[in-house]
């Protein structure tokens, strides 16, 4: 169990930095600039480091339902790979249900700027990034 909570812990913060990575270089692939931090305390009317502890406060969330909740519903799928694809785009369902949520509760929040299908193309790229990197670092078994 306590394993478990380090795994996830760990694989949060791994995954939201390879997540935020892929988003700053996304914009110099021609892709949409996403940023999420700066999003999120644009809306909630905080400083940009406060926005960055949320994103990872978030991801670490996100990693967490996978190591209780989604990875035993996904038990049929053997490879974590697989299964951190197949949880990468539920959270991109979760994310684009809570931005629909924050955007009815906060009118400060930020318009979207650029084409929308590349922004929820690059999105669920990167959803999918995490959660194949959350799903592969809870995987790992540890040597005792």
């Amino acid at each position: 169990m306590k394993n478990d909570l380090f795994k996830g812990l760990l694989a949060g913060v791994i995954g939201t930095v390879a997540m935020t990575a892929m988003m700053m270089v996304a914009g110099k692939l021609g892709m949409p600039t996403m940023e999420p931090p700066k999003m999120l305390a644009t809306t909630m009317g905080v400083a940009v480091p406060i926005g960055f502890v949320m994103h990872f406060m978030i991801g670490i969330v996100f990693a967490l339902m996978y190591v209780y909740l989604f990875r035993g519903m996904l038990s049929k799928i053997s490879s974590a790979q697989v299964k951190g694809v197949v949880f990468g785009i539920i959270a991109f369902v979760f994310a684009q249900v809570g931005m629909f949520m924050m955007g009815m509760m906060f009118s400060s929040m930020p318009e979207p700027q650029g084409n929308k299908i590349l922004m929820m193309l690059a999105g669920l790229m990167g959803h999918i990034l995490f959660g194949v990197v959350v799903a592969t670092v809870t995987s790992r078994t540890s040597k005792a």
